[in-house]
């Protein structure tokens, strides 16, 4: 059995193909290291048990009722609060770019919105799925049967990220959109311009709206691990600058610390959850912030 910290690696996840086993995976040793944590079980509450049918994840089966009654039983777990939740795919060119890690930055947000799509079916939430690049592409609406988990999965898996993006569109698009309080969780790198999205952000926040915003970068592009000459291209508009690494590093250092700050200050100003993430940490950090924004709405 791995240890709790295995199933949230990235390189880990990266051994297992399908995309529903990896969400299950990631989930599994999420809520393992939460159970001993001093959050547990804050986020869902056991109501009672029913007998177990045709559809029914196996793992929630009660093996202790079973050795008692001799007939399956699982344990039905309520949620504390219904949430319908967007899952919020950034489908650009650069979101495809990977330098030295096993996931790209889309691998990397497919694996998160996975496993949060299936903690929310888990938890009887609706949840549904937004794709854009320019603008919206595709919208599951938000259901809470587990056929949704599948329906999602299957569309997460088939996507490919490819030409450019227009996110302050795109996130308006989707404030006009929705028509009840939901909780729009966003993945993407936000390479563009910062002031139209922030209009956007702000405008989610007046329709009454949680955002978490899931800042996904690159390792590389965190941390600037090259050496020598390096060329630097931009994968939407394939424009180049050749630079020396030494001379370059700390100037992007600061600028991609500015960035990230940038990010952190508005979204703490309106009241959107923000979380920088890169491709090398381990998804349970994710995870806890979506659970932290359940409880705030209780």
């Amino acid at each position: 059995m791995p240890a709790v910290e295995s199933y949230l690696k990235p390189e880990v996840i990266t051994q297992i193909k399908r995309l529903d086993l990896r969400a299950q995976f990631v989930v599994k040793g999420f809520l393992q290291g939460l159970h001993a944590s001093p959050f547990q079980g804050f986020s869902v509450e056991f109501s009672e048990h029913r007998r177990y049918s045709h559809g029914d994840d196996p793992a929630d089966i009660d093996w202790l009722v079973y050795a008692k009654t001799d007939k399956y039983y699982v344990k039905k777990f309520e949620a504390e609060t219904n949430i319908t939740g967007y899952l919020a795919m950034d489908l650009s060119k650069s979101m495809g770019f990977t330098y030295r890690q096993e996931l790209t930055k889309f691998d990397y947000s497919v694996c998160l919105a996975a496993a949060l799509c299936y903690l929310m079916i888990h938890q009887q939430d609706p949840v549904g799925l937004v794709t854009f690049d320019e603008k919206i592409r595709d919208c599951l609406l938000p259901k809470s049967r587990r056929s949704q988990l599948a329906n999602v999965l299957s569309h997460l898996s088939q996507l490919q990220p490819d030409g450019q993006t227009d996110i302050a569109m795109s996130l308006g698009q989707l404030a006009a959109m929705l028509k009840q309080r939901s909780l729009v969780m966003v993945f993407s790198d936000f390479l563009t311009d910062t002031p139209p999205v922030f209009e956007s952000l702000r405008r989610l926040r007046h329709g009454g709206h949680d955002v978490i915003l899931f800042h996904v970068l690159d390792e590389a592009e965190v941390t600037f691990p090259f050496d020598g000459m390096v060329e630097l291209q931009d994968p939407e508009s394939d424009d180049t600058l050749v630079v020396e690494a030494e001379g370059f590093r700390q100037d992007y250092a600061q600028e991609i610390a500015g960035f990230r700050e940038e990010y952190a200050a508005e979204c703490r100003h309106i009241g959107v959850d923000y979380v920088p993430l890169d491709t090398s940490m381990q998804f349970d950090r994710a995870l806890m912030e979506y659970l932290m924004s359940r409880r705030s709405r209780c």
